[in-house]
């Protein structure tokens, strides 16, 4: 991981983002959190996550599709274009969390999943 900046797309009430910060500190990793509801990611951000994520194509593999609201704005037919504007006006839909270091992304679901990205 050498000199590159960790970030983590985090929502403090989920126990996954907590078991992430956890495992990220037990190894030494300094890692921004980005509490995403409060401090939304812009759309192109979103986009450019999405492609070191590999899902640009799909974005529906980093949305909550359980949500209420995923629901109510009728996003199961959408486009990849309306899927990216739908979590930046509602950042709710986007999976948490999003750990990214470098060029490199995972959903750290389970958490352990971000120990490819620092070293496990």
């Amino acid at each position: 991981m050498a000199d590159e900046t960790c970030t983590v797309l985090y929502n403090p009430r989920c126990s996954k983002c907590r078991q992430a910060r956890d495992l990220l500190a037990d190894r030494g990793v300094d890692a921004e959190l980005v509490h995403y509801l409060d401090d939304t990611p812009g759309r192109d951000e979103i986009v450019r996550i999405a492609g070191l994520l590999g899902v640009a194509d799909d974005p529906r593999q980093m949305m909550r599709t359980g949500e209420a609201v995923y629901r109510e704005l009728g996003l199961k037919d959408a486009d990849p274009e309306a899927l990216f504007d739908a979590m930046a006006a509602h950042p709710i839909l986007i999976e948490r969390p999003v750990v990214i270091v470098g060029d490199r992304a995972v959903i750290a679901r389970p958490p352990e999943r971000l120990l490819d990205l620092v070293g496990g």
